[in-house]
């Protein structure tokens, strides 16, 4: 008999491939997670030069996180935390709808072979352009532009839309829209371009089709490109929640221009900034374990929703189907 080849398991070398990935991330994304949660179960803080803690306290951090206690015993959702989060899930909202809308609207006016529009490479870098302006940049613009003395603030007044003593900086409303509006100018442009390559990565001859059948472009764009269009929706509106909702470096600037906490109600302070304050300014680590934890927690469910609203369906039908066969 003769000898047994020696083979060569090249599989193997696969992993030493893939494991710088799984080293960095074990690292630099796992590690602090795992070490945020544990923090958020400790009473951890600094006191002058003293240190208190680590203690273990439980669930009491992210409880006090919502809920503090009034006169009288009273239970109140009045926390710094709750007004952070509620100003963060507003400005997101009022960018994020918009966005998608707007997003969706432009993708499929941009690959319509009825529409034909002229220059269409100009018009998407046009769009996509302040997504490469840095976020400092376009902070600090608008903030000069709609400041008490900035020209389009003297614009509106001259043209009697606002009072002559009216400042954008010192309402909550006014500057929770400029901050939205920068993260929605910022970003529409990005999202219809992943929207766009979605849509060019259906079938055309679906199209064609329909077209055939006598669909017009509204019945294409529900029927067809709508519902084949749903792992990429999917994916921008999980992206959207996740970047959205730890917005900081925009509303921060706002906030350093007007002072610090100045504004209104803490109009312009979102969550991330609140979890930099109670980290590096109030050396409470307990407590900015359990915001950071909230904010996973909310964000979760919020991408658990969309992917039961956009998934649900397909799985039922995949399930009847199975079933029929």
């Amino acid at each position: 008999m003769g000898k047994k080849r020696k083979t060569v398991e090249y599989g193997r070398y696969g992993y030493l491939f893939i494991a710088p990935f799984f080293i960095v991330y074990a690292i630099f994304q796992l590690w602090p997670l795992v070490y945020t949660i544990w923090m958020s179960f400790m009473e951890y803080y600094s006191k002058g030069l003293k240190e208190i803690g680590p203690n273990f306290i439980g669930f009491k951090n992210i409880v006090n996180a919502f809920i503090t206690t009034g006169k009288e015993g009273a239970v109140l959702f009045d926390t710094f935390t709750f007004k952070a989060l509620g100003n963060t899930i507003f400005m997101w909202m009022l960018n994020f709808v918009p966005q998608i809308l707007l997003s969706l609207l432009l993708a499929s006016w941009f690959t319509d072979t009825r529409v034909k529009l002229k220059g269409q490479g100009a018009f998407k870098v046009t769009m996509f352009m302040p997504n490469i302006i840095t976020a400092a940049s376009l902070a600090v613009l608008f903030y000069s532009l709609f400041s008490i003395n900035g020209p389009m603030t003297q614009l509106l007044k001259n043209m009697g839309a606002i009072p002559g003593n009216y400042d954008f900086m010192v309402h909550k409303l006014p500057t929770q829209i400029l901050i939205a509006f920068i993260q929605f100018w910022m970003w529409y442009g990005n999202t219809m371009i992943v929207l766009i390559a979605g849509i060019l990565g259906i079938n055309p001859s679906l199209y064609e089709a329909s077209r055939v059948d006598g669909a017009n472009s509204k019945q294409i764009f529900y029927h067809i490109t709508l519902p084949l269009l749903k792992p990429i929706t999917l994916f921008v509106l999980v992206t959207s929640a996740i970047g959205g909702l730890q917005m900081y470096d925009i509303p921060s600037l706002f906030n350093v221009n007007q002072g610090g906490d100045g504004l209104p109600d803490f109009a312009s302070t979102t969550i991330t900034m609140y979890i930099r304050k109670l980290t590096l300014t109030s050396k409470d680590f307990g407590k900015a374990g359990a915001a950071s934890v909230v904010l996973f927690l909310v964000t979760l469910i919020i991408s658990l929703f969309f992917f039961f609203v956009l998934g649900e369906k397909e799985d039922r039908r995949q399930r009847k189907s199975r079933k029929g066969v």
